[in-house]
């Protein structure tokens, strides 16, 4: 029997709002639902996945969802959430965008499964064929500007100064709604908390151009949305020091994502693992305890980052991870390091200090102590001296083979073709051969 897809909202902390009656339109039928995610970069991120989330939840629990890719909407720019206009995108950047994001939602969610299989539409292909005079009689009419200035995205950006084009936004969405509930039958709109103006826009257009003014009309339209996701501390949740969190791998590589989600605090990940994960909640629970027994096991982290980089990536990605992660941490071999792409090896030594050597230097060095000293302008080692006495110390190794001879010549392959690892205890210091 299929979950009751409210009940799973609720115990996961991801139900904020819905309209009455949205419950009980999902407990009476197989129902259409839909999100839309605007292609205003070439990857969604993880904030986006919170609301792929309710897509996937939806679905398992016997209902039909749809994503729509705002190829029109993508022109325009939503206000909600937003202190200034955004930046226009040229069309040509728009349609890659668009593709790019098509291939990435295809990911999580079942296209072949019957009555309730996953659809993908772009409102470019009804808006393309729409005129401006068309769409004022279409959607203009029925909505008053009384009733969207009052929207949280409009109010607050009447002080600083919002344009039409951003103030009618509202209305495209709307129509996006009203354009699938006919077409598609398409009876409720999704999305995180800040859309709840946008999508009760739709759902009033829907009700004034079908004239369902009855509270129990049958064929009435929904609402519902999720929390935006926070930190413990309230701080918005999603971005790492370097910026958004990307699920494209060029973008955030799967070693980045990986330790992204590892790194999550004791006390965020509750709540994240009920977001993010497909774990139950008799699972989720045991990680807990599991978690309070041995807190220094990191358990629920390394529970998070593997349902989620498994999914998002793959399994081998995610092994790809875990094997990057111990070299990093000083338990990787030289077998681990040959066999990375050059995405992951760049991640995983990210910010680590580098030396440069030409090819020729490199082949004219005699010793290993002259190339930890003097061959990488003493960077490494401030005197062959000093090198030597780390390499009899037994502190010195390259490409994680240990050094037990300073006077050796060194004679090592190159990682990507272009790195040696010159790992000095537990700190690393790359050398980049030109």
């Amino acid at each position: 029997m299929a979950k009751n897809f409210i009940e799973e909202l609720r115990w996961r902390g991801m139900l904020h709002d819905m309209m009455p009656g949205t419950k009980e339109q999902l407990q009476k039928e197989i129902t259409s639902a839909y999100i839309g995610f605007d292609p205003t970069a070439s990857s969604l991120h993880i904030g986006n996945l919170a609301t792929i989330m309710l897509l996937k939840h939806f679905q398992l629990c016997g209902h039909k969802p749809f994503a729509l890719v705002g190829g029109a909407t993508g022109m325009v720019g939503d206000p909600s959430g937003k202190s200034a206009e955004r930046a226009f995108l040229s069309e040509e950047t728009l349609r890659y965008n668009e593709s790019c994001i098509k291939k990435q939602l295809e990911q999580f969610l079942d296209f072949d499964c019957g009555d309730n299989s996953a659809e993908i539409v772009n409102n470019y292909d009804w808006f393309k064929g729409i005129g401006f005079l068309e769409f004022l009689r279409e959607a203009g009419k029925y909505i008053t500007v009384n009733y969207m200035s009052a929207k949280d995205s409009v109010k607050k950006r009447l002080e600083t100064g919002i344009s039409f084009t951003e103030f009618s936004y509202q209305l495209l969405q709307g129509y996006d709604f009203y354009w699938l509930y006919k077409n598609k039958d398409v009876r409720l709109q999704m999305g995180g908390s800040d859309q709840w103006g946008n999508i009760t826009t739709g759902t009033e257009l829907i009700r004034r151009k079908e004239n369902n003014n009855d509270e129990a009309a049958e064929h009435r339209a929904y609402a519902l949305t999720t929390p935006l996701v926070t930190k413990a501390d309230g701080a918005k949740f999603g971005k790492s020091e370097s910026g958004n969190v990307w699920l494209n791998a060029a973008m955030t590589s799967p070693f980045q994502f990986y330790q992204f989600w590892l790194n999550c605090t004791d006390a965020d990940c509750p709540r994240l693992l009920r977001v993010f994960t497909l774990y139950s909640k008799e699972e989720i629970e045991t990680l807990e305890s599991q978690h309070t027994e041995a807190p220094h096991l990191r358990i629920m982290q390394k529970a998070l980052a593997k349902d989620v980089t498994v999914r998002v990536h793959s399994q081998k990605e995610y092994d790809m991870a875990i094997a990057a992660s111990e070299v990093l941490y000083g338990k990787g071999t030289l077998e681990t390091l040959q066999s990375m792409d050059k995405g992951t090896f760049e991640s995983i030594f990210e910010g680590v200090p580098q030396s440069v050597i030409s090819r020729e230097g490199l082949l004219d060095c005699a010793t290993v102590a002259d190339l930890l000293s003097v061959a990488t302008a003493n960077e490494i080692y401030p005197s062959k001296s000093e090198a030597r006495r780390a390499v009899q110390g037994n502190a010195i190794s390259i490409n994680k083979t240990k050094i037990t001879d300073a006077n050796v010549k060194p004679e090592f392959e190159l990682l990507q073709n272009r790195y040696l690892l010159v790992s000095k205890g537990k700190k690393n210091h790359l050398i980049l051969v030109e």
